[in-house]
């Protein structure tokens, strides 16, 4: 094996290639540009000083839909809706904020292909669905007067609130 493996390293011209010689095989950051969590370095966050794109711009979305450029403006929470029902899809409730008068009675119909419940945040809240598979609704009479939070236990990331009016 080691009469092969030797014939192999000469065949090759020794142990490096002869056109490498002059080449450098470690990764060094461009102008302005760190190596951000390799050994030795102590850069953190994304890029501040690099070059912007010649010919390139980004335009995003404005309240109407249109692109009209770039909104320095930060988004607005979203305003309550009214109504009686809440859509569960895409891992949301929709909408998030619901408006209703006492005595109006929610339905919440799950949408995704994941089951979601619908649960009161804290402790004590009136909110308490099953898992609500593809296509299954829970609905809640609201009575009393208040804000009430809930989430879905199985995607705790799913938050929204019903805000019910005299």
């Amino acid at each position: 094996m080691a009469v092969i493996t030797l014939a192999l390293a000469s065949a090759c011209g020794g142990a490096s290639h002869p056109a490498a010689a002059n080449v450098s095989t470690a990764i060094r950051p461009g102008s302005g540009q760190s190596l951000a969590g390799s050994p030795g370095s102590t850069a953190t966050g994304p890029v501040t000083d690099a070059p912007a794109m010649p010919g390139m711009t980004m335009t995003m979305p404005t309240a109407s839909g249109s692109t009209g450029g770039a909104s320095t403006a930060p988004a607005a929470p979203a305003a309550p809706v009214a109504g009686n029902t809440v859509s569960i899809m895409n891992f949301a409730f929709s909408p998030a904020a619901l408006t209703v008068a006492a005595g109006t009675t929610v339905t919440w119909t799950n949408k995704d292909s994941d089951a979601h419940t619908v649960t009161s945040q804290g402790a004590g809240g009136p909110l308490g669905s099953a898992a609500l598979a593809t296509g299954q609704s829970y609905s809640y009479t609201f009575t009393k007067p208040g804000t009430y939070s809930y989430l879905c236990t199985i995607h705790p990331f799913m938050t929204a609130t019903v805000t019910v009016t005299p």
